[in-house]
Order: C-alpha cells, then sequence, then structure tokens
C-alpha cells in the first residue's frame, strides 16, 4: 500500500489503542504505538502533512467497536485505518465467563470492514490480536484466541490493503527477550512492545525510512 504526505491516520481498537489517550489533553494519542508513528513520521517527513487519530478504548470488543464506528470512524474521514481489536473478546471468557463466539465475532468484524468498504475510499490496516504465553494462565487462552486469529486473517484476506501479523511477530520477539520484556501481562504491551507495534505498522504502509 502507498501513503500519501497529509493523510489522516486512524488507529483505532481497545487499551493497547488506547493507552492513556484520555489523559493526554495535549495530543490525544496516548503512550503507546499511536504516539510512536506520529514522532517517527514527524522525524522522517521533516514537512509532515500526515495527521495521526487516537480512537482506542480500553475494555472494547468487536461489538463495542461496531457499536461507535460511525462516529469514531467513518465521520472522521480517514484514509488509513489501522485496527487492532479482539483480546478482550478472548479475555472476557476466562475473567468474567462471557465468551465471543468466533462466529459473532466475525461477522461483527465483517460489518464493520464492509461499512468502510461501502462508504468511504480509506485504505484499511488489520493487525491480529495477540497474547505472550506470560504468565502462564495466558497459554489457555490459545484455543479461544486461534479462532480469532484465523477470523481476522480470513477478513484481512478479503477487505485489508495491509496486515499486520502481531501475534508471529510477538512470538518472534520472545526468542530474543523474555515475554515480559514485551508485555509483562501477556497483552498489554510495554513500551518497547508498543515500538515493536508501531515499526510493524510502518513497514505495512511503506512508511520506514533509515536515512533522511
Amino acid at each position: 500500500m502507498t501513503v500519501s504526505d497529509g493523510a489522516t491516520i486512524l488507529f483505532i481498537g481497545d487499551s493497547i489503542t488506547d493507552c492513556g489517550r484520555f489523559a493526554d489533553a495535549e495530543r490525544g494519542l496516548g503512550s503507546g504505538y499511536p504516539l510512536v508513528v506520529w514522532e517517527y513520521l514527524k522525524a522522517f517527513f521533516p514537512h509532515c502533512g500526515f495527521k495521526v487519530l487516537n480512537r482506542g478504548i480500553s475494555g472494547n470488543r468487536v461489538r463495542d467497536l461496531e457499536a461507535r464506528w460511525q462516529p469514531d470512524c467513518l465521520d472522521l474521514k480517514p484514509d488509513v485505518i489501522s485496527i487492532l481489536i479482539g483480546i478482550n473478546d478472548v479475555w472476557r471468557r476466562y475473567d468474567s465467563a462471557d465468551p465471543t463466539p468466533v462466529e459473532d465475532f466475525e461477522a461483527g468484524y465483517r460489518r464493520i470492514l464492509k461499512s468502510a468498504h461501502e462508504n468511504t475510499d480509506t485504505q484499511i490496516v488489520i493487525m491480529e490480536p495477540f497474547v505472550l504465553p506470560f504468565p502462564a494462565d495466558r497459554q489457555t487462552w490459545r484455543e479461544d484466541l486461534d479462532l480469532k486469529i484465523a477470523a481476522v486473517r480470513r477478513l484481512a484476506r478479503e477487505f485489508a490493503d495491509a496486515f499486520v501479523p502481531l501475534d508471529g511477530l510477538f512470538a518472534a520477539a520472545c526468542v530474543k527477550r523474555p515475554c515480559e520484556f514485551w508485555a509483562a501481562d501477556g497483552v498489554h504491551p510495554t513500551a518497547s512492545g508498543h515500538a515493536l507495534i508501531a515499526g510493524a505498522f510502518l513497514d505495512a504502509a511503506g512508511l520506514r525510512k533509515t536515512v533522511f
């Protein structure tokens, strides 16, 4: 995919995207990967005309994202939408006995993607949900998460301009550093984990530069 200078880039999802954006009154970007992307764009595109928006909300599942899709996505008319959602659809099964069947997850996700395709000319970047095997109980989540990752990959093949395989990228990163280096609870990235996500987005969007 090609992203032109001056594009509006929207990051939308759950707490991994949110990362304190409501407390970040000046920029509203939070302290996570959307901020890292924004700082990178300013550094490597000196006359940066990009606009970066963060519409992550902690605790969101696909059904929550669907409920706010119009005001928090379509009405903003982004040129690029980056979506990271799904881990809470898994987590609530294990901490609240409130599962999201994979069929409902995929159907809801499909509806928001179809809406974007039918109502905008935006480019779509889909990031797959992930969990690291730390603490140990996170390993039991795989039976649910793997089904949802498979659904996200199916949807990406149908709707996305770029796909970021975060579950695989974090698995590879955990070979080099301990899991807790990347996400202390297996879900919420550390600063280094957010840098990993930001780099993967920049690569997927064709925005990574190595020299000025």
